[in-house]
């Protein structure tokens, strides 16, 4: 099964893996809509059991923030992130910084914040190496 053929996949417009093996960092970012705006939505770390069940989180997760920022009357569409790891053993700065790049590396069709598993403090850090965190 591909991506696209994920129950869960609905239309997202960019579905982005990331690892940086060095910092431990898998994680996957999807962008379910930019029709309002760019995607907006948190960035969740859990001990997913596989990265399949990561995968069907993001994109239930990203489309949810679609429906939630349209019906607050936002200018903005929706996504998610996942972490993949534990977030009370595996968190660390590098780690978050490697998170921060990723983002950054999306040029702004994305925008990060806290979620299940990250703070305020994480997204400060986060916030380091990318320009787009709220």
């Amino acid at each position: 099964m591909t991506v696209f053929d994920h129950i869960e996949f609905d239309n997202h417009e960019q579905v982005v893996f990331f690892r940086d093996a060095q910092a431990g960092l898998s994680a996957i970012v999807a962008i379910h809509s930019t029709a309002l705006g760019p995607a907006a939505g948190g960035c969740r770390m859990w001990p997913y059991a596989s990265t399949a069940d990561a995968l069907t989180d993001v994109l239930r997760l990203s489309k949810a923030m679609s429906y939630k920022s349209a019906l607050a009357g936002l200018p903005l569409g929706g996504g998610k992130a996942v972490i993949i790891g534990d977030p009370a053993v595996d968190k660390n700065e590098r780690l978050l910084h490697a998170f921060g790049r990723c983002v950054q590396h999306l040029g702004g069709r994305y925008w990060t914040a806290e979620d299940v598993g990250t703070g305020l403090s994480d997204v400060h850090i986060i916030g380091e190496q990318c320009d787009y965190v709220f």
